[in-house]
Parts: structure tokens; sequence; C-alpha cells
């Protein structure tokens, strides 16, 4: 049963009240600006708004679609916890917008149209190709999803001070609801214009609890720091790399792994991927990245100072016995400086965050099945719009449904480590072929297969057998323990793997890639020519 404002509620005396009705009124707002802006007439407008945004726009936007509950709810815990090594997640991220500035982004606008799928099969076997891209999509899409559903959980748990693992179902449940909703009404068009209100909502939250947070230090971050190792049974360790990673040798490994990760799977995400095919040009593509790049160092640069503040205002004790735990850091730091009006406000945004985010990767995830798989897999290139279109909505309620049921088994973990995870099945699974059909010229459709697949399935195999199922306290399922895979994180292993096998599937087949093909690719890659002419 869920109980609200339960006795021992680390808020105090907070009323839910206020954050529900906060809450109703931003979902009104937000679904009133996805139905306004829907677009219902064709692919081009449901999946990639029609190639209508600026550069500027689809920065904020792909700045909204990236800082999700991980970047917001879980890097401040896991700063406030950890320390130092917390903030190793916010490095990551940022840093890996490099490698889509420098080697995707123009390249990918100007060779595809609405899918990764599009650029991949280019110059291979369409079917074969197009079906892997799909498979990817959904295996990434669903595993980031169900840590955003975790997010929500934890949030909204903590709110109403729901304590029980039902009430959090529950929770859970309503908010992929909402985000199926998003979708089904809106298109890209719709959740384009949510994901850039809940962009500039959250980039102007954390700035200003940020400034009431050091005003309550006057202004001196050393005080801060010093307050926060006092409050932290790690002391002055968290302010040093290695509080969470220097342990021992596996915990060092752990450490590279997620580092290998997070820098190379933003370039194989296929909702961030998608998201450049919403501009007209492939300098559009370039802004988008420069924007988005910009506005992340401010937000990240922020989660600094906010997770150093949750431990030093809040404790690190308080923190993990709250609902949530470690992902509640930057909510109960909210109601620390501003009480319940702040905490209201703090929360919608992060609801809001976790919900244009779902939104987004269920767009992407059931845009890629319809497009990949129903209409160039199984209808052969021959589907019209509108049934594509019926498929997308078709699967967006389906993958809505596998992420309730992932989120609420996940629910608890750090929602910034999930994500993770979903970077190293990007990185696995998609960075490897992507680079090799755009650079390579040799590379052919057997060397696209098995590095997808063999990039996707040892990822995927190493997870299961990894200590984040099963062996430890803080696993998915802690009472057994069949996992012999030391790292938490497989990107070490997976990522040169999905390399290799591209490589060895491309000389062990003779089927080699058509050169033409290739010149095309390359010259309509580097200068756009004829990227309005792509024949699917």
């Amino acid at each position: 049963m869920i109980t609200l404002a339960q006795e021992g509620s680390p808020l105090g005396d907070s009323s839910p009240a206020v954050n529900i009705t906060v809450f109703a009124a931003l979902i009104v707002l937000t679904l009133f600006v996805t139905y306004r802006a829907s677009s219902r007439s064709d692919t081009s407008d449901y999946f990639a708004a029609g190639g209508t945004f600026s550069g500027a726009q689809n920065g904020i936007a792909l700045s909204g679609d990236f800082l999700s509950a991980a970047s917001f709810l879980g890097i401040a815990g896991a700063i406030a916890v950890h320390g130092y090594d917390g903030f190793l997640y916010s490095i990551g991220f940022l840093v890996a917008w490099l490698v889509n500035l420098l080697l995707v982004a123009e390249r990918l606008r100007n060779t595809g149209r609405f899918t990764m799928g599009d650029v991949l099969s280019f110059r291979m076997r369409q079917r074969p190709v197009r079906a892997a891209a799909a498979i990817s999509t959904l295996f990434i899409t669903i595993v980031y999803m169900i840590a955003q559903m975790a997010g929500a959980g934890d949030i909204v748990a903590l709110l109403l001070n729901v304590r029980s693992s039902s009430g959090q179902a529950l929770v859970i449940t309503v908010v992929g609801v909402v985000m199926v909703l998003y979708v089904l009404i809106g298109g890209m068009k719709g959740t384009t214009w949510v994901q850039i209100i809940k962009a500039a909502m959250l980039l102007l939250s954390v700035s200003l609890i940020t400034l009431f947070l050091l005003g309550k230090f006057g202004f001196n971050i050393s005080t801060l720091l010093e307050r926060a190792a006092d409050n932290n049974p790690l002391g002055e360790r968290v302010l040093a790399p290695g509080a969470q990673y220097g342990e021992n040798a596996v915990t060092k490994l752990d450490f590279i792994s997620l580092s290998m990760a997070l820098v190379f799977g933003v370039a194989g995400l296929p909702h961030v991927l998608m998201r450049f095919y919403t501009v007209p040009n492939s300098r559009e593509a370039r802004r988008s990245v420069v924007w988005a790049t910009w506005l992340m160092s401010g937000f990240y640069l922020c989660t600094l100072v906010i997770g150093f503040g949750a431990a030093a205002l809040v404790g690190v004790e308080t923190i993990r016995n709250a609902p949530g735990e470690e992902n509640s850091a930057a909510a109960l730091l909210a109601h620390e400086i501003g009480g319940t009006v702040l905490l209201g406000v703090i929360s919608a945004v992060a609801f809001a965050t976790i919900l244009a985010v779902v939104a987004g990767l269920t767009l992407t995830a059931s845009a890629s099945f319809a497009h990949d798989f129903y209409a160039n897999v199984v209808r052969g290139g021959r589907a019209d719009p509108e049934s594509e279109v019926r498929v997308a909505r078709i699967t967006a309620l389906v993958i809505g449904g596998v992420a309730i049921i992932g989120g609420i088994l996940v629910n608890g973990q750090n929602i910034a480590f999930l994500v993770g995870l979903a970077f190293a099945i990007a990185a696995s699974a998609n960075l490897s072929t992507l680079l090799f059909t755009l650079f390579w010229k040799r590379f052919n459709t057997t060397g696209t297969l098995w590095g997808m697949y063999g990039g996707l399935g040892s990822c995927l195999l190493l997870m299961l057998f990894s200590p984040v199922v099963s062996g430890e306290p803080d696993s998915i399922a802690p009472s057994v323990d069949f996992s012999f895979f030391p790292l938490s994180n497989p990107g070490l292993v997976s990522i040169p793997i999905s390399f290799l096998c591209g490589i060895i599937g491309t000389f062990l087949h003779r089927d080699s890639a058509d050169r033409k093909d290739f010149a095309e690719i390359e010259v309509r890659s580097l200068t756009g020519i004829g990227s309005r002419d792509v024949v699917l």
C-alpha cells in the first residue's frame, strides 16, 4: 500500500500535495505542447520532424535528450557518496561528444535519412543489415529506458515517501504510460519541443540551485568541499581519485572499462544519432553538437557543486537511507536549501527530464523497428508511410511495457551506472560498424553483421555473468551467484571484440563491397551532395 508523508520521511513535513500539483501542471503543459507541435502527415515529419530545426534548436534538444536522469540524479548522488570518482561520469559523458563532433555528426547527416540503419545498409545488403540495426537499437533503448524508469520511481518515491516495492512499481508504471503518450501524440517534432523546454528548465534549475548553494558557503568552494569531506565516512578521500575505483586491480580495470563505454558509447546511441536528421544539412548538424557540448559543459560543472553540496548539507547517511538512496541526493539538497517549494520545482524538472528522455528513446526504437525492420525487411521497401507510422506507434506501446517491467526489477540501482551499461552496448554493437562503413573501403556485409552481433552478443553475455546481475549484495539478483566475469561494465572487453569481429568477418568472406558505393558514400558524407535523394 502506498503511504504518503510517513513518519521518518527524509523530507520532514514536506507536503506531497505541492509536488503532485507541480507534476500534474507540468505534464499537462508538455502534453499540450506535444499535441500542438505534432505532425501526422508522413514519415519524414513523424521520424525526423521534416528536418526543420536549426542547429541551435537541435543542440538544445540534443542536450535535453542526453541530460537524462542519470546526469541529474545519478551523477549528483555518485559525487555525494563517492566524491571525485562520481564526477568521472560527467567527464566521460562530456568528452564523448568530441567523437560525435569529429567523426560522426556531419557524415551521418549527409548519408542517411531517418535512422542509423540507413547509413549501415547504404553499401551493404539491405535486409540483414537493417534487421541487425533494428535489433541493436531495441536492446540499447530498452536498457537505457530501464535506467530512466528506475530514476522516475526513485524521485517520486522520495517525494511521496513511498517505501514499499509495490508502491514504487505503481509509480514506475504511471511514468511509463505518460511517456508513451508523448510518442503516440507528437512524433519527433512534438518530442523535440518538449526536449527544448525541458533542457531550458533543467539548465536554469541547476544553475539556480548551484548559485544558492555557493551562497550558503560565502561563494567559497573550499569551504564547501571541506564540509563535504567532514560529512562523508570516506573523509578527505572523496576529494581525490580512487575512493570507489582505486581499491584493487579489479576496480581499476572497471574504471577503465566504464570510461571506454562512456567515451565511445555516445557515438553509437541511436536516439542521439537520429536527432542529426532533424536539421536541414550537415552544417546545422555540426552546430548542434557544438551547442550541446557547451550547454552540457556548464551543466556538469553544476553537478559537481550539487553533489558535494548534498554531502555537505544533507550527509551521506541520510542520502543512503532515503527512498532511492544515491539517486535522491539532488532532491534532498533542494529541500535543504529552499524547502518544499524548491523541492517541488527541482523534482518536477527531474520528472520532466525522465519523461522527455524516455519519450525520445521510445520514438527512436519504434522508428528503427518500423523503418528498418518492418518497411525494409518485412515489406521489402514497399510499405506506405501511414502503415510505417502505425507500426511505430504499436512498437512504442510494446517497448514501454518492457521498460516498465525492467524498471521495476532494477529499482534502487544507481541510474548513472545503469546508463553506463547502455553506453557499453551502444559502443559494442554500433560504433565499429559505423566507423568501418564510413571510412573502410573493403568493409562488407559479413563484416557488418559480425561486428554488430559479435559486439552486442559479447556485451550482453558478459553483463549477464557479471556482478551486476548476481553475486553481490547490490546485484539485481543478490540471492544467487552465477557470475564469473569480474567487471561491472563489460566495455573493456566487448568494444574491442566488436572491432575484431568486424575485421575478421570482412576478411573471411569474399563478398567484397561495391567500390562505387563506397565512393558515393564518401562523396555524400563529405559534401552532402545527393543527401536529399537517398533511395530507401
